[in-house]
């Protein structure tokens, strides 16, 4: 027996950082002790760049020789150590981005288990291959401590059978064809939280704009999805920092037949090359479109914001109106700008901005004369997994 406090560490894998979290056990609640970010990974050429981000009243911040998820997971787990040798870990949650039709609720890693979420790993190829080298990394350090994978397309699973289908022959849905969305653990916390800041309204015809590197909507009603803009991958939906969005699928072939691609060059174009960055030539951030005066930046911005309303206005006619829009993640949180032109364009669904209260982040930022309330709401995927992870490991 031990008298250290138990706790579980959260891990967020993405290309080139791992975010983590550790929360402290407290019945059957986790609390959130610490949180950072180690990125810059995978770059051979400028090892030493890796940045090691501890968030908090007191932020540190130092540069690290390291270039893969297996470095940063020791890194991770030494600082835990040495900062906090009264804790004791007792489990570890990974964010998993794809959960196929196999899995629609969050479960303990072992080894079938993992060698199924490997036949998912081309449905999301931006995500999948780190988010399994996470699991591997710890495992190898830390075979004694329980891992579980908490899915971003479980939220999604409630959607009525027509939003999950294609319209394609039974048999390739059979074969997992189908309408997953993503972004879920989000929308799950957004959920969670919605009647703190809506009240009654937390369950009445609700859209969700999570808008970032990786950007969707999620319609939902009674605080489920009942249609979202992502769709078999997470290639679908509104335009991204670096992938399209709705694409007409004859592009594709016509990618390999007429411009002679292979199905490799088209996975690394519509991933990697794609969106923002691809229509601007110059970045698929947000903050560098913004501040950048050439016409390309702001012909993608104007790209964005028109497909996110059109988003909105679909949304609203998928569940029979829209009475709260929130925003959230890294444009939705902390760009006004993003969020003032998008309400503009969608004035016409009776949505008004109040632009003191949205230039100052309130959480409410909609006008006394709007019809539908406009929240911003930070997300925090790691806290849902926090909270799956605990009710999973204290069933054993």
């Amino acid at each position: 027996m031990t008298d250290k406090q138990q706790a579980v560490i959260i891990f967020n894998a993405g290309s080139s950082s791992l975010k983590f979290g550790l929360y402290a056990i407290h019945g059957n609640k986790p609390a959130c002790i610490t949180q950072g970010e180690i990125e810059n990974l995978g770059n051979e050429s400028s090892a030493r760049q890796a940045k090691f981000s501890v968030y908090g009243n007191n932020t540190r911040t130092q540069l690290l020789a390291l270039t893969t998820h297996e470095q940063a997971i020791t890194c991770i787990l030494e600082r835990v150590e040495k900062d906090y040798p009264q804790l004791q870990l007792a489990g570890a949650g990974h964010r998993v981005v794809h959960g196929g039709r196999k899995f629609s609720t969050p479960v303990i890693i072992n080894t079938r288990i993992r060698q199924q979420l490997q036949d998912y790993s081309h449905l999301a190829p931006l995500h999948m291959p780190h988010n399994l080298a996470a699991i591997d990394a710890l495992q190898q350090q830390r075979p004694e401590l329980q891992q579980v994978a908490c899915f971003d397309t479980a939220f999604h699973r409630t959607m009525p059978e027509y939003e999950q289908h294609y319209a394609l022959p039974p048999v390739w849905f059979e074969r997992g064809v189908q309408h997953y969305g993503f972004h879920g653990l989000s929308y799950e916390y957004i959920a969670s939280v919605l009647p703190e800041y809506a009240g009654s309204s937390a369950d009445a015809k609700v859209i969700v704009a999570h808008l970032g590197h990786g950007a969707s909507l999620c319609a939902m009603v009674q605080r489920k999805s009942v249609a979202t803009t992502m769709g078999f991958t997470p290639l679908d939906g509104i335009p991204m920092a670096t992938r399209p969005g709705t694409l007409d699928p004859g592009v594709i072939s016509w990618f390999i037949r007429e411009a002679g691609l292979s199905i490799e060059q088209v996975d690394e174009l519509l991933n990697q090359q794609c969106g923002l960055y691809g229509l601007s030539g110059i970045s698929g951030d947000m903050r560098k479109l913004l501040a950048d005066k050439h016409t390309e930046a702001s012909r993608a911005i104007d790209y964005f914001v028109h497909h996110t309303q059109r988003a909105i206005a679909s949304l609203a006619a998928a569940i029979g109106g829209i009475d709260v829009l929130v925003f959230t993640a890294g444009i939705g949180e902390n760009s006004a700008l993003i969020r003032e032109r998008i309400c503009r364009q969608a004035t016409w669904l009776g949505i008004q901005i109040d632009t003191d209260a949205n230039n100052n982040n309130h959480r409410k930022i909609s006008s006394a004369s709007s019809n539908v309330t406009i929240l911003r709401i930070p997300t925090n995927e790691e806290m849902i997994i926090a909270k799956h992870t605990l009710q999973l490991i204290t069933q054993l």
